[in-house]
């Protein structure tokens, strides 16, 4: 491991990354909940289950693809599941797995909170940037993106 501290190029680049990460979840928590109630974490929990086909998600890879703990996902699901936005059942052959599925109640939230969430994206990312410079954007964390997630 390379303990050095990070030269002043470094620092550039590393202390308006951390800024920017760590601002923006508050940025999107707080619109979403303003306009649709949502909170930004159950919002990127609707959208997997939404973007899984049939809508089916077993535990384990929705907390690998939104990035929480099992436990957070567990308190989450919770919440998602009391207000008819989620069900939850036991997978097929395995009845240890659970799956989580959206519901139609869920799925007409996201359809509400959805332009809320893309007019944030666009103002905050994309707008500001040029089409090569979202490219380059898009190419880098795509580039990151495997590390960070293996390291979870």
């Amino acid at each position: 491991m390379d303990d050095r501290r990070l030269d002043d190029a470094e620092m550039a680049t590393w202390l308006p990354t951390i800024r920017f990460v760590q601002l923006l979840p508050q940025v999107l928590d707080r619109a979403l909940k303003a306009e649709t109630g949502l909170n930004h974490a159950h919002y990127a929990i609707l959208i997997t289950l939404a973007g899984s086909g049939e809508g089916v998600v077993t535990m384990t890879e929705l907390a690998r693809i939104a990035g929480l703990s099992r436990s957070r996902l567990s308190h989450a699901l919770d919440s998602l599941e009391e207000r008819g936005w989620v069900t939850r059942s036991p997978c097929g052959s395995d009845k240890r797995t659970l799956s989580a599925t959206l519901t139609p109640a869920g799925r007409e939230l996201l359809r509400s909170a959805a332009p809320v969430h893309v007019a944030q994206i666009r103002e905050l990312v994309l707008d500001p940037l040029t089409e090569e410079e979202r490219g380059q954007l898009g190419g880098i964390l795509t580039k990151l993106l495997p590390g960070v997630a293996a390291a979870l």
